[in-house]
């Protein structure tokens, strides 16, 4: 039997999606490159956004993958739905997938397959019913360098126009011990880049303590202390975490990214508008003056580090003179990154009982503005490594370009800084080797990557 998953949305579906991977492939599934050559096709689902569910629907009247449910038939293949998704996706969805489960349901996986008519090839290797938890699956990695270790799930916030509390539910943290267990395995396995996740990881408490050996236990561990904890592990790696919210930044945690080695000196942190009626109406819980001095503190504690953010453009009743500060707050924060959005109504949100007012074309041209801005303020920010040499950890060289962003090809490898940007380098003599780290020089710059 062979499987192929299909992902939407973030990074949080993508990990999952490696540990549905491990199950399947537990009971003796096989992956393959092509939907059309699967016999299981699992869909991992976004509805943070309505373009993302628009595709899940377009998957069933327009591409191959079809199901005797759905329009067009295809013998002998079925389909699964997971992820974020709405109960009215659910309901229009039900009919056209053979089924849909909660990604919490994962262990019992090999139970509902058989349910379905899937067919287990050979006994298991590993118990997934007998795991408390899905995160306790051991997830079948997709890059040899960098790996994901989620921490927490859920998110209490409850800003007007996300959907994320209403299909992950409330916070819920890893114990720490479970979570430092992991990226031990992963670090002894080679692991360069541990990236930590949640949808809003400053929030994270450990239910229990964390017994360093028989003769001390640590107590009351919030996201600092964890950082601090695996920061302290033996072993050359990196450490990255996403994502994080301005309220809940923390005084202490800028300090322990100032003062650990292996912490990048990398920040994503929404701020989504630069106008504090607009800020009030998301309700995220800080005004501009709030996060401009949350990133002069980061940006005095760490000189180099490197800010990206996410902007929603085209929220109900944003006006031309509240968007024009939006932009004056982009060209002051001089992002190295911004992930732009225009805004869509998402259904149980509050922001869904607002009028939709901001046409499309204004939409669009919000969003072109800030990308002209970007585009200026990275190249700038980029143009700074020019004749500098710097770490960089190599994700792909011409012979081994499976994963990543981009290929590498033509004698050039790929990587990123500690300060995630993405590195072309030239490999004249053959010898980079996927992750190793190693000292380049940087001899140009774009607004999106260096060269060296």
């Amino acid at each position: 039997m062979k499987y192929k998953i299909i992902i939407y949305g973030c990074q949080m579906n993508k990990s999952d999606s490696e540990r549905i991977a491990a199950v399947l492939e537990n009971i003796g599934y096989q992956p393959v490159n092509k939907p059309e050559q699967a016999d299981l096709i699992i869909v991992n689902m976004c509805s943070v956004r309505q373009s993302a569910v628009d595709r899940v629907y377009g998957l069933f009247s327009k591409s191959k993958i079809k199901n005797q449910k759905s329009k067009i038939q295809i013998k002998n293949k079925k389909i699964i739905l997971t992820g974020c998704i709405l109960p009215t996706d659910r309901k229009n969805l039900e009919n056209k997938v053979d089924l849909i489960f909660n990604i919490k349901d994962l262990p019992i996986l090999p139970k509902l397959l058989s349910e379905k008519g899937g067919i287990s090839l050979r006994p298991q290797l590993f118990s997934t019913s007998q795991c408390n938890n899905y995160f306790s699956i051991p997830p079948l990695l997709t890059s040899p360098v960098s790996a994901y270790v989620p921490i927490m799930t859920g998110c209490n916030n409850f800003c007007a126009y996300c959907v994320v509390p209403y299909v992950r539910g409330e916070e819920i943290s890893r114990p720490a011990q479970e979570i430092i267990e992991e990226v031990k395995k992963l670090i002894k396995k080679g692991y360069k880049e541990i990236i930590l996740l949640g949808q809003n990881v400053n929030r994270y408490r450990s239910p229990t303590n964390y017994e360093f050996n028989t003769n001390i236990r640590i107590t009351n561990i919030n996201f600092a202390k964890l950082l601090q904890l695996i920061n302290d592990l033996p072993g050359k790696f990196w450490l990255r975490f996403i994502t994080s919210h301005p309220k809940d930044l923390s005084d202490e945690l800028i300090e322990i990214m100032a003062k650990s080695e292996k912490i990048t000196e990398y920040l994503h942190l929404p701020v989504q508008s630069g106008d504090d009626v607009i800020l009030q109406k998301m309700n995220r819980g800080y005004t501009v003056k709030d996060y401009k001095k949350l990133i002069g503190k980061i940006r005095d504690k760490i000189r180099m580090i490197s800010i990206s953010t996410d902007i929603i453009v085209g929220f109900p009743g944003e006006t031309k003179k509240e968007f024009k500060q939006t932009v004056k707050l982009m060209k002051w924060a001089k992002f190295d990154m911004i992930y732009i959005a225009q805004y869509s109504p998402r259904p149980m949100t509050a922001a869904c009982q607002l009028k939709d007012d901001v046409i499309k074309k204004e939409k669009k041209r919000r969003e072109q503005i800030l990308n002209r801005i970007l585009e200026k303020t990275a190249l700038k920010n980029n143009k700074k490594y020019i004749n500098k040499t710097i770490e960089v950890l190599i994700e792909q060289t011409p012979h081994h370009c499976k994963f990543g962003m981009g290929q590498a090809k033509n004698d050039f490898c790929l990587g990123k800084t500690k300060t995630f940007k993405n590195v072309k380098i030239k490999d004249l003599k053959g010898s980079l080797r996927v992750g190793r780290f190693v000292k380049i020089k940087i001899i140009k710059a774009t607004p999106w990557g260096l060269e060296g």
